[in-house]
């Protein structure tokens, strides 16, 4: 399975054989640990489930306990099911959809060299949330003139609705709002150092996040 899940580190360069400087995002990938395997067949799509950072038992809930397989079953509650190998507390789990070819064990532990250099990945990570801004800041309005009485109104929106016939605003209009923390994707990046050691991995150039955000990494879905 060709999937890990990280938390960014920030930003170095490397260099290479040619003495070039690369800028790269070193990323703490793994270990994880598989935490469910789901099918097509039983629930309606194929995906594999990781659990990544270790953390104390009573940070989680029973239910999560639970699925984690940490809680022992009785037979008050058949329903709990065990893993086949036992996997520590964790903090995150996310799910990656792909073609199960091989279909890793529950339990199954996943480190950083499941990659290699050289290899094209995508980066899945939530963006810094900049909180309300303008439209400006948000989608790079430019301003109002500041002479002919404007001179408090250069970064406004200015009139949305005016011009359409109808008179008023249609839905998508650009306008300012909440900038910042969704979920991005940076595709087909290159990985430039595996440090299987350390359980770093680094890709070439930057990645969506502040440093210490959760990071999903997987194949690239768009090669070259």
């Amino acid at each position: 399975m060709k999937g890990i899940l990280g938390k960014k580190v920030g930003m170095t360069q490397i260099f290479n054989a040619a003495g070039e400087s690369i800028p790269v995002t070193v990323i703490e990938a793994g270990p994880c640990w598989v935490t469910q395997v789901k099918t097509a067949e039983r629930d309606g799509y194929d995906a594999v489930q990781l659990g990544f950072e270790e953390v104390r038992s009573a940070r989680l809930t029973r239910g999560e306990l639970g699925h984690l397989g940490q809680l022992k079953t009785d037979e008050q509650h058949p329903q709990r099911r065990e893993l086949a190998n036992s996997v520590p507390a964790l903090r995150y789990l996310r799910e990656f959809r792909l073609k199960l070819d091989e279909v890793p064990a529950e339990g199954d532990q996943i480190t950083v060299d499941v990659f290699v250099e050289g290899e094209r990945v995508d980066v899945v990570g939530i963006s810094k949330g900049r909180g309300f801004a303008g439209t400006i800041k948000r989608h790079g309005f430019h301003r109002q003139p500041k002479t002919h009485g404007q001179s408090d109104r250069t970064r406004t929106t200015g009139s949305i609705g005016g011009t359409t016939g109808v008179g008023h605003v249609f839905k998508g209009k650009r306008m300012a709002g909440r900038m910042g923390n969704d979920r991005v994707t940076v595709q087909n990046v290159e990985v430039a150092l595996v440090d299987p050691k350390r359980n770093l991995l680094a890709v070439r150039g930057g990645v969506p996040g502040p440093k210490g955000g959760l990071v999903m990494i997987k194949v690239a879905r768009k090669q070259g």
